[in-house]
């Protein structure tokens, strides 16, 4: 009797704890399509991991090479950005794309901390060493691996990402076709950005792409405020052959704006190799 009260004690205790606990009794949920690489450790002794997301036709088609967006904080929005492109890819209104999120391998790890390594082109940031490792170590893998086209590289990126996307872009503008920055800190290092899009643009040399950059309406005033100062200044600047977008997305704040941000981003950066209609009416 003491043996079947036990067992019973055991099996409720059990089943208790898959009422407190359901995540245990049941398989995780993952996204479709997606995979992790960890890369080994780079010559700055850097861990990346990517967030890497196939399109569908993918295995029907083993000699198409597709586009590829990278996007920054891949942690945070690899998963906002595959969601929306699947909505955009089956509505035709963007092409078939590889999505690759950049990020850190590893676990509890402290991204904010980590991110400022990468993203920042102003000191002590490290952003040019990050595109380095892009073009030596990244690339060159979803490029061979992947079948990644060579010719069509896109970048995404938010907040410090998004500073990193404007930056990639008077750095090395021959590398991405298209770059969405959504809600970029302009502010950092005084309008650091600012300055170096006026430098580029008094070499008169063009940027061969498409450029989209947003605002949240309830930002930080002043982060805001800087923003409004790029968006301004862009037609200004006239760099040869960019052709840009700018809005404020309304109503939301500095993270909430980069579902819109991406999704009208994607659109409009991709809107060149859309299958049907990718013309933005708005």
């Amino acid at each position: 009797m003491k043996r079947i009260v036990l067992t019973l004690a055991l099996l409720f205790s059990a089943l208790h704890a898959h009422a407190a606990d359901p995540a245990s009794a049941y398989p995780a949920h993952t996204i479709p399509n997606t995979l992790l690489r960890a890369l080994p450790k780079n010559a700055d002794g850097r861990t990346y991991q990517l967030h890497v997301h196939l399109p569908a036709s993918f295995a029907k088609e083993p000699k198409r090479r597709y586009p590829v967006l990278y996007v920054t904080d891949g942690y945070w929005d690899f998963a906002t950005i595959v969601a929306s492109y699947n909505n955009l890819a089956y509505d035709k209104v963007v092409s078939e794309f590889i999505t690759v999120g950049l990020g850190y391998a590893g676990d509890n790890l402290d991204y904010g901390e980590l991110r400022g390594w990468e993203l920042s082109p102003v000191r002590p940031g490290n952003a040019d060493k990050f595109i380095a490792s892009l073009e030596k170590d990244i690339f060159p893998l979803l490029e061979r691996e992947y079948r990644a086209d060579p010719a069509q590289r896109y970048l995404a990126g938010s907040s410090l990402g998004g500073l990193f996307t404007l930056h990639a872009m008077y750095a090395k503008p021959d590398l991405f076709k298209g770059y969405i920055a959504a809600s970029p800190a302009v502010v950092v290092g005084n309008d650091w950005i600012i300055g170096q899009a006026k430098a580029y643009a008094a070499t008169g040399k063009p940027i061969k792409a498409r450029l989209f950059v947003t605002g949240a309406e309830n930002e930080w005033p002043a982060f805001l405020a800087g923003i409004k100062r790029y968006q301004a200044l862009l037609p200004e600047l006239k760099h040869p052959e960019l052709v840009f977008q700018s809005r404020v997305i309304d109503g939301e704040r500095h993270a909430g704006t980069k579902a819109e941000s991406y999704t009208r981003g994607m659109r409009f950066v991709f809107e060149p190799l859309a299958p049907e209609t990718g013309k933005s009416k708005d």
